[in-house]
């Protein structure tokens, strides 16, 4: 850090994200993106024609996006934001609901950028532990007295609430913001988008990144109440209004429109998920029944930092953390068939099989 950075800041802990290594070519299961390409239809709409319009800006209000999207799901585009990934449509309900009267309340293990955030905007945090199962209990949110911040399905832990329990957490907090963030809903979980048209207090985050093989075109969106996207939106035309990419924006149209491909490639992950998660119990592991495209397995001849280690020298990478909790843990990329036969080859390597 240079000496010019706020005494705000000197202490901030960045997001760190998935390593990209440039020494070899690796198996990359370490960062959930699909192993698939984007539909046809995608590739089509960025096409020459629209790559010679980059002189232009794209549209602030991402409406053909938002229509697209809005036809998928029921919602009208006054009930939907898009952003430059879901991380920008989660830092700005950070900047909007979140202070010194509201800190932002999530769980002690969950995605990494929540205390990112709160540390960048200078808010307090309530960190709710997960009970010994890694589960998030729902009661320990009610009345939280803060901006509410759920990852369903969890991450890295791949574990879910019900629907009723989602419910349950925006029932008790009538006076407070709940952001249910669903990178990864597809893969297993009922949407709570249905329920913005119940409850004004509630905030559904989705990705392009996962389910829709997006994850470079770098699009999210989020659904809730109008007067809440007209919050959102105060903080995106105050930061960046042209904050999604003209072929960005033409992805997404075009992704949500070829809703046939997108739901193949979802159904062949989550059955290489189940079996993969069948073969790692077979050789002994602990792995968390998953609702996402990763694994959060606990390998049983070695500790977790060894595994992604002796892992990576065979050519295959995993997500290692090492928080206390979850040490011994890794978090696996549910990849191609080829993908997880070469992971469980470079396993049975390292046990000696």
């Amino acid at each position: 850090m240079s000496k010019y950075l706020s005494g705000r800041f000197g202490d901030i802990k960045a997001y760190v994200p998935g390593e990209q290594p440039q020494d070899r070519s690796y198996i990359k299961l370490n960062t959930n993106e699909s192993p698939f390409p984007p539909s046809p239809g995608v590739v089509a709409a960025i096409s020459q024609r629209e790559a010679s319009r980059l002189n232009l800006y794209p549209d602030p209000d991402a409406r053909d996006a938002s229509l697209a999207i809005g036809r998928q799901f029921g919602f009208s585009p006054d009930n939907i934001i898009l952003g430059n990934g879901s991380d920008e449509l989660l830092a700005f309900a950070f900047q909007a609901y979140c202070d010194a009267a509201a800190p932002a309340v999530y769980a002690d293990i969950t995605y990494g950028f929540y205390s990112v955030f709160a540390r960048a905007n200078c808010v307090g945090s309530r960190v709710i532990p997960l009970d010994e199962s890694f589960n998030i209990v729902p009661s320990d949110y009610f009345n939280a007295g803060g901006t509410v911040f759920i990852a369903n399905p969890n991450a890295p832990t791949g574990l879910a609430l019900e629907p009723r329990d989602i419910e349950d957490i925006i029932i008790h907090n009538p006076d407070n913001i709940v952001v249910i963030d669903e990178a990864y809903a597809a893969f297993g979980v009922q949407s709570a988008a249905p329920l913005i048209n119940k409850y004004a207090n509630l905030i559904v985050v989705h990705t392009m990144s996962k389910s829709k093989n997006l994850a470079g075109a770098r699009v999210g969106y989020a659904f809730a109440d109008r007067g809440l996207i007209a919050d959102l939106n105060a903080m995106k035309f105050s930061f960046n209004p042209y904050n999604v990419n003209r072929l960005s924006l033409l992805a997404a149209k075009a992704a949500m429109e070829d809703g046939a491909y997108y739901n193949d490639c979802v159904r062949k992950l989550i059955k290489t998920r189940e079996q993969a998660m069948d073969d790692l119990i077979d050789r002994g592991f602990e792995v968390r029944h998953s609702k996402t495209n990763f694994l959060f397995a606990k390998p049983c001849f070695t500790g977790g930092e060894q595994y992604y280690l002796g892992l990576k020298e065979r050519g295959v990478l995993v997500r290692h953390f090492s928080q206390e909790r979850i040490k011994d843990y890794v978090r696996i990329t549910i990849g191609d068939d080829k993908q997880m036969k070469a992971l469980l080859a470079a396993t049975d390597e390292m046990m000696g099989a």
